[in-house]
């Protein structure tokens, strides 16, 4: 009865409400809500996801998807030290939008991160050639990156020594006052002496709880002692902050990923939070037997060269 009593009202259209019905429906009031329409998909973005009026959203320019018909932008939500980037697809007539992720069929479905994640001339330990790549995202002053740094550190090697390399990867939170220097330290430690690099991380991480912005250069003289670090090539480098480029860069890599906490790991591209090193054995596991067949991630054992050492084999 509703639906024919609207039609039979319709139908009845005086010629002054036809002419208000064709002006409502014009491309120009069409297009005020439109997906296309930059200042309405950021209000109908506030209100899905209930982004008060402090945050700020940026919306990028809209660009071809890989999907016919699908246009695509870039969408950041920023608060303070927070942020957080999605990918929105809209259709080229504006009146619909997606909010998902989109997978190339023929290729890992974690392939648009394992392109983001840059490995070389980073922080490692494993085999080159593994199976599984496992990234941490994290900094040095997150009790929970100390946590998860430890089980990694204790597991990884001694349950995976041919399976697995391991990168690490600067995160620094700024709500955290030393984490940053900290940051910047261990790239200058790891320009000097690779390996020492791995000392540094363990030692940063077992006195976290004695570390505070005004002492930290003081703790940092007291660890160089004894290290085959140069303390003064170390300490030029912290002063003039050579390495911040490189931190930078760790830091907008983690942003492109949308990486919004500490730690997070990648697994073969795959994204995990902090996990109890029993569950994270079984994500390895299950990428190890996976790669078997698949071998469409993982390290590219062509790609690195390294000196003979009396413990490799190599004379």
């Amino acid at each position: 009865m509703v639906v024919l009593t609207l039609a039979a009202g319709l139908g009845a259209q005086t010629p002054a409400k036809k002419a208000a019905a064709k002006k409502s429906t014009s491309p120009a009031a069409a297009a005020v809500k439109s997906g296309l329409n930059k200042q309405h998909l950021e209000a109908y973005l506030r209100h899905m996801f209930m982004w008060n009026p402090q945050i700020k959203v940026e919306i990028g320019d809209f660009t071809p998807s890989p999907v016919r018909g699908l246009m695509q932008t870039t969408v950041r939500a920023t608060f303070g030290p927070a942020s957080e980037q999605l990918t929105f697809y809209v259709s080229s007539d504006g009146k619909h939008i997606l909010n998902g992720t989109m997978h190339d069929a023929a290729a890992n479905p974690f392939q648009r991160e394992i392109g983001k994640i840059t490995t070389s001339l980073q922080p490692s330990f494993g085999a080159p050639g593994a199976q599984v790549t496992l990234v941490a995202f994290s900094d040095f002053q997150c009790p929970h990156c100390r946590d998860e740094a430890k089980e990694l550190r204790d597991n990884v090697a001694k349950a995976y020594p041919t399976q697995v390399r391991f990168y690490f990867k600067d995160y620094p939170l700024s709500n955290h006052d030393w984490a940053k220097p900290a940051a910047l330290a261990g790239r200058c430690v790891f320009r000097q002496n690779p390996l020492a690099f791995w000392d540094y991380h363990d030692w940063v991480f077992d006195k976290q709880g004695e570390i505070t912005a005004a002492n930290f250069r003081e703790k940092l003289g007291a660890f160089v002692k004894g290290k085959e670090i140069d303390p003064l090539r170390l300490n030029q480098c912290s002063d003039r902050k050579e390495t911040e480029a490189e931190v930078n860069s760790s830091i907008a890599e983690a942003q492109s990923l949308r990486v919004n906490s500490t730690p997070t790991l990648f697994l073969n591209g795959r994204r995990l939070g902090r996990i109890p090193w029993a569950t994270l054995k079984q994500y390895i596991d299950f990428e190890i037997d996976y790669q078997k067949t698949a071998k469409n991630a993982g390290e590219q054992e062509c790609c690195e060269v390294r000196l003979p050492t009396p413990f490799s084999g190599q004379k």
